[in-house]
């Protein structure tokens, strides 16, 4: 009998899932996060 089928297998790592959506991510959540500032500055000049 092998050792490997009673191994548990390991849950995959939440920065591993996510890197690979990442140069879509960053310019989504860059550009919401530059709206609101300045929607910011112009609410608050």
């Amino acid at each position: 009998m092998s050792a490997k089928l009673h191994e548990k297998q390991q849950p995959a790592d939440v920065v591993e899932a996510i890197v690979p959506m990442m140069p879509i991510v960053l310019p989504i959540v860059g550009g919401a996060l530059i709206f609101l500032l300045a929607f910011i500055a112009v609410f608050m000049a």
